[in-house]
This record gives structure tokens, sequence and C-alpha cells, in this order.
């Protein structure tokens, strides 16, 4: 799995002219799923996720947690970030894994951050989203499961 970490005032999904979702400060993540990608890595990234200390604490030093700042998690399912650029000009998505298991793993990471007391919205897996947010830094970061240790 990859998971692109932004650290946002706020953001937001509409659908359809319809918004589905909506947070304030807290983190957008952006997560494609990659063919082969271990079962366990929703939990594991969940739990670096909650973990991080990306929030600025009295004294200006990202030193707290989102649970620290009461922040909220808005997942957002992007298979394009599985996209491979090493031929021609047109992405190939061959690296990226099925809708019926991304989609399981995109619902598994965000009940993995629930689980962990963080307050989670969704966008709507294989539709097409409109996505806002004010970057608050801008702070991102890009997040792989297959580099996270098991400890």
């Amino acid at each position: 799995m990859r998971v692109l970490l932004q650290r946002v005032l706020r953001a937001s999904v509409v659908v359809d002219g319809e918004g589905v979702a909506q947070i304030g400060r807290g983190y957008l993540l952006l997560v494609g799923v990659g063919k082969g990608d271990a079962a366990d890595e929703p939990g594991r990234l969940a739990e670096k996720i909650v973990n991080l200390r990306l929030f600025a604490d009295d004294e200006g030093k990202a030193n707290l947690p989102i649970a620290g700042v009461e922040g909220e998690i808005l997942v957002v399912s992007q298979f394009t970030l599985y996209a491979d650029l090493s031929k021609g000009r047109r992405p190939s998505w061959g690296d990226a894994e099925g809708p019926a298991i991304a989609s399981a793993r995109v619902e598994a990471l965000a009940a993995e951050l629930e689980a962990r007391g963080a307050r989670v919205q969704r966008g709507v897996f294989g539709a097409t989203m409109e996505v806002e947010l004010l970057n608050d830094g801008p702070f991102t970061l890009v997040l792989d499961g297959a580099s996270l240790s098991s400890a």
C-alpha cells in the first residue's frame, strides 16, 4: 500500500455534485493498493499514522499526534499512486490491485484508524471525486507499507 498523507486545515469530497465527506484539521490520506500488498499493511499503516507527531506543540515543534489536536482523517482511494510511467506517455495501472481487493484494503485502513481512536471520514471508492483541501504547511509525506517495520 501507498499512502500520500497531507496535513490539512480542512478537506472535503464531492461526488456528482453532492458533498459526501468533510473534515477540519487533520490528515487527508490518498490511499493506493498494489498487487501483492500484505494483508496486515492496513493495521501497520494505521498504527504509524495515528502515532506520527506532525502537529505543533506549545513551543511550535511538530510534537503532537493527531489525537493531540483532536484532528480528523479523510481517507480517499487513489489507485493512480501505482501508475507506471516507464514506457511511453500514457500511464499503465498494471501494478494497482483490482477493485474488489483494493476496496476492502482501503476500508480496512479506515477501520484500523477508527479502532485506534481516530475520527475518520471516507471518499467513495471507484467514484470520480472532487477532492478539495487546504494544505497546512504544506506538510506532505509518502508512506509505503512495504517499508514499515513490523514492530
